[in-house]
């Protein structure tokens, strides 16, 4: 069994230092691996970013993140992602990483993500460049996730977690304005996550959403946006298959 421990959109700034770090400590007891779903600042500064390195730095379990897109305000993801890595923080785009816990192979492939909406009531790839623009780069983050899925596959990872920022499904949006569902998620996250098969989704970005839900072949998807879970992080607990 592998514990799973996740949170997202915990928009970090210098007020805030400190806050989170002693329930972090404790999860050398509680969990093997701790996944960020994004939003990990509020504008995506240098200064926040390093925030939330003192805050998971030198913990006792690896830390895997994604950036959102309040990590992208600031135009500076280049550097956020620079500093949380020197503070040992694995940030993932369109790629994979895989950590050992007690002889499983572990991989984790993430993305962003992006909007665009889900079947039936999504976007097109078509009409004004701005419009299309917007279309392929949803695109692009689901393709992305799908070759790095795909790659730990490869690699004969035990279990494989999808990490987005954005939301695969529409049932971790219950609570959302059905208005703004379309620039929640996309349903091209889900249909890679389908089709290069999964053990667990995870993601942030909904506020007003719901934790639980499910891809259409089944895979579970957790909604962990820390005001939906109410904590610190959420603990998810993983089988490997047997063959």
């Amino acid at each position: 069994m592998i514990r799973v421990a996740a949170v997202g959109d915990i928009h970090l700034g210098p007020d805030s230092r400190g806050l989170l770090r002693p329930a972090f400590a404790t999860l050398g007891e509680l969990a093997d691996v701790l996944l960020l779903a994004g939003d990990l600042t509020r504008h995506g500064t240098v200064e926040e970013a390093a925030v939330v390195g003192e805050e998971v730095g030198g913990l006792p379990v690896p830390v895997i993140a994604v950036l959102g897109n309040h990590d992208y305000d600031a135009d500076r993801p280049g550097e956020v992602t620079r500093i949380l890595a020197a503070y040992g923080v694995q940030v993932l785009e369109r790629s994979s990483t895989a950590v050992r816990v007690d002889g499983l192979l572990v991989g984790v492939a993430g993305t962003k993500g992006f909007g665009g909406g889900f079947a039936g009531r999504s976007a097109g790839e078509f009409g004004e460049p701005e419009m299309k623009a917007f279309v392929r780069h949803s695109r692009e983050c689901a393709d992305g996730l799908r070759t790095a899925l795909d790659q730990l596959a490869a690699e004969g990872c035990d279990l494989r977690i999808a990490l987005t920022h954005f939301a695969p499904v529409p049932d971790t949006l219950a609570g959302e304005p059905p208005e703004i569902h379309p620039f929640l998620g996309s349903y091209l996250l889900a249909e890679a996550i389908d089709g290069a098969g999964a053990d667990l989704a995870v993601h942030g970005h909904a506020h007003l959403g719901t934790e639980r839900g499910l891809t259409a072949c089944g895979v579970r998807v957790r909604n962990v946006a820390q005001p939906v879970i109410g904590r610190a992080f959420a603990v998810y607990r993983l089988h490997p298959q047997v063959s």
